[in-house]
């Protein structure tokens, strides 16, 4: 849902802004921060994240960390993009003159704000909740990659490598959430096959895996006034995740979505309402339930077909990535509208 105004036109999310609350956060030491420093887990546990969305007031800090920490990775497109044949086979997606939208999910923002008001158990609950990549257990994006470009690593985290990526968007079509966002312009296909594969480069969270490589918290963590977030060893998380469920007499989600994700949101209201009141649509996920992908026997079958293609295909792109001496995304840095 659109993000209400007041009288005066200023959004809460803006009003809270306009007060400093989004950036004061920055300077809060919340012990969130305080204690989130350094990431509390043995060496290769997977981790998780619990978010308490009982405490979110949407303020949008986590959303300007997450810019300010990965901004260097956003992709910088070359143009006019090369015509795809046959005519019209992929469309081209392109945010790179709409980087300021923080309202869905784009190559430019990846972790947006969903706001829901229900009423539940004859109480107005206003819950917030941040969306980004719920990097699943056994992820399909990964498994069925054709071009290996997407992978889990052993943290617990699933990162797209913008140097093997082509943008076929396989990702987003076998996500349940449909994550992942694709920005044409950038990537190997301009230099391999820029009419015949590829369209671009798919972006999502990749849990600030710059930080999470020295030990160090994502940017979106420590930031939060509230200490809505904390992060640690995926067993410890979900036992965590029970008590504070039980504590309001609350719900989980992701948990078990999909098999299970390195995400658990905690809230007061059920899920299925809030998926009913959040805006969902290209970009901006659902909350529904969501069965595990990869137990289908179709997706387990294509897995094990792809992962030696995949592998092959990773090497050859990797390959072809170091001779032309490409960052992989068009803008010498590291890294529209959906179909």
């Amino acid at each position: 849902m659109q993000e209400k105004k007041n009288a005066s036109g200023v959004s809460r999310r803006g009003f809270l802004k306009a007060l400093g609350v989004g950036g004061a956060a920055l300077l809060v030491p919340t012990a969130a921060g305080a204690a989130g420093d350094r990431v509390p887990a043995p060496s290769g546990a997977e981790l998780a994240t619990l978010l308490d969305l009982s405490k979110c007031i949407g303020c949008g800090a986590c959303v300007d960390a997450c810019r300010e920490s990965n901004a260097h990775k956003y992709p910088e497109p070359k143009k006019p993009f090369p015509p795809m044949l046959p005519a019209g086979r992929a469309k081209p997606e392109d945010w790179s003159g709409k980087r300021d939208v923080d309202d869905r999910l784009t190559p430019y923002n990846w972790l947006m704000i969903q706001t829901a008001e229900v009423d539940y158990k004859g109480r107005h609950y206003e819950i917030n909740i941040p969306r980004r990549c719920m990097h699943c257990q056994n992820p399909p994006c990964a498994n069925l990659c054709p071009f290996g470009a997407a992978n889990k690593q052993v943290n617990g985290l699933t990162r797209i490598s913008d140097n093997l990526c082509m943008g076929g968007a396989k990702c987003r079509t076998v996500c349940p959430w449909r994550i992942p966002q694709r920005q044409s312009g950038v990537g190997l296909y301009l230099h391999l096959m820029p009419r015949l594969a590829g369209n671009g480069v798919m972006y999502k969270c990749d849990r600030c895996h710059q930080l999470l490589d020295k030990g160090e918290t994502p940017a979106c963590i420590p930031v939060c006034p509230e200490g809505v977030q904390t992060i640690g060893p995926r067993a410890e998380m979900a036992v965590k995740a029970r008590e504070l469920a039980r504590s309001m007499n609350g719900f989980i989600y992701g948990l078990e979505e999909n098999g299970g994700t390195n995400t658990f949101y905690v809230s007061p209201v059920p899920f299925e309402l809030l998926n009913k009141a959040i805006d969902k649509g290209k970009g901006k996920p659902h909350l529904k339930r969501v069965k595990d992908v990869m137990a289908d026997e179709s997706n387990l079958a294509a897995a094990a077909l792809a992962a030696p293609i995949a592998g092959v295909a990773a090497g050859f792109l990797g390959l072809g990535a170091k001779l032309l001496g490409k960052g992989g995304n068009g803008g010498g840095k590291e890294s529209g509208d959906d179909k």
